[in-house]
């Protein structure tokens, strides 16, 4: 050992210290099963800075995102939610219904402001495709409906369900995309119907609907099974 120490120019004492039997860190022994517990809790969907936030505000334990990135990286754990890509932006915008929301997405009350979308989800053996109403004051869905169809009987479906839920409510603004379903004949009279204000995005911008974009990123990610439902009734039943 000397003589090793000699050639590799280490001091006997500092062998001697590294050597010896490293005491166990209880706090972060502790930290890193807190994180692992919120990172199971979550799905698996939640990142970094989530989970510092979830185990500071929880357990009472004060943990900053890099170090829960770290400990992330110890219990070889990562998120799952999907990564940023680049969306393709446009700027036309229909005459006939123009984009009156225009990203004013801080209302402050219910019943405000009502945005729409359409998503699809494999159950079992086909497609399925699943529309949401949310309203933009509490970012939680009002109403939904699914079918193997995405046309304009599914979308007036889940708007009849929100207007009846919330008692029949007036001057609503309702956003959606330029997606056939939201600009048809018949979905133009069932706003009419229930006196609503339609708004529509611009074409190829998808920021103009963010919220609900990212609510069926959340959804996808953090709900939905990565391989899809077994069946329709399945997916029916989960999503109530």
């Amino acid at each position: 050992m000397k003589t090793l120490c000699r050639i590799f120019n280490v001091h006997r004492s500092s062998y001697r210290y590294w050597c010896r039997p490293k005491e166990p860190d209880i706090e972060r022994t502790i930290k890193r099963s807190l994180v692992s517990e919120a990172w199971k809790v979550s799905g698996g969907s939640a990142g970094a800075r989530t989970i510092a936030t979830m185990v500071t505000n929880t357990h009472n334990v004060k943990l900053g995102r890099w170090l829960a990135g770290k400990l992330m990286k110890e219990l070889i754990i990562v998120s799952c939610q999907e990564r940023k890509h680049k969306y393709n932006r446009g700027g036309n915008e229909r005459i006939d219904i123009p984009n009156l929301l225009n990203r004013q997405f801080a209302v402050t009350k219910p019943d405000q402001v009502w945005c729409g979308d359409v998503t699809y989800i494999w159950t079992g053996s086909r497609w399925a495709y699943l529309a949401v109403v949310l309203d933009l004051f509490a970012r939680k869905p009002v109403s939904w409906a699914m079918s193997f169809a995405p046309d304009s009987e599914l979308t007036a479906k889940a708007l009849q369900m929100a207007w009846e839920l919330r008692g029949h409510p007036k001057q609503v603004m309702f956003h959606s995309d330029q997606g056939s379903h939201y600009t048809s004949r018949q979905y133009r009279q069932a706003l009419w119907r229930y006196q609503m204000t339609q708004s529509i995005s611009r074409r190829g911008n998808c920021w103009d609907n963010s919220p609900m974009e990212r609510f069926f990123r959340s959804l996808k990610t953090e709900w939905v099974p990565t391989t899809g439902y077994q069946s329709f009734s399945c997916s029916s039943s989960d999503l109530i």
